[in-house]
């Protein structure tokens, strides 16, 4: 009993308490997906005039850098825009645009995606799920699209203003 009263005993205990505090916290945030775009303003009006998106809070663990990491090292560079190395594309955590696509999950809209062939609007992810998510919502909004590639996923919509979009997954 007295070892758990000692200084070394409660310094495991509240160590022990916020490790608990933590998990709850971590495991309760929502999952984010990042999309990277050519034009903001115009991603805007494409997630919430086309697709209806709802605006979201930004998520409490991205004040505080978790999760912030992009894992640019695989990325083929024709995604990206020239000044990629030489300013910071993430910023703080209020950059860009943040959406609600599912309960318990969000889009995190940012730039640094280059324009495509044509000068298409490119939108690039690295994760698959969250292109499938964004699939899903033009088909059931009735969005014309076009399928270009499954594997890795390539689609184009047309926005309202005549501007192709060209969604793409990265693979690694």
């Amino acid at each position: 009993m007295d070892s758990l009263l000692s200084t070394q005993g409660i310094m495991i205990m509240l160590l022990g308490a916020y490790a608990a505090a933590m998990w709850m916290f971590l495991t309760s945030a929502p999952k984010v997906h990042t999309v990277m775009v050519s034009d903001v303003e115009l991603a805007r009006d494409f997630y919430e005039g086309m697709l209806s998106l709802t605006a979201a809070e930004v998520p409490l663990h991205y004040y505080y850098n978790y999760e912030q990491s992009l894992g640019t090292a695989g990325i083929n560079p024709m995604y990206l825009s020239g000044n990629m190395g030489s300013t910071t594309v993430r910023g703080t955590a209020n950059d860009g645009l943040w959406y609600q696509l599912k309960k318990n999950v969000q889009l995190h809209v940012i730039s640094g995606a280059s324009l495509g062939e044509k000068d298409r609007q490119r939108h690039v992810c690295f994760d698959r799920d969250c292109l499938d998510q964004i699939l899903l919502r033009v088909q059931t909004r009735g969005v014309k699209h076009k399928i270009r590639r499954e594997k890795p996923l390539n689609f184009l919509v047309k926005d309202f203003a005549g501007h192709v979009i060209e969604l793409s997954e990265v693979s690694n």
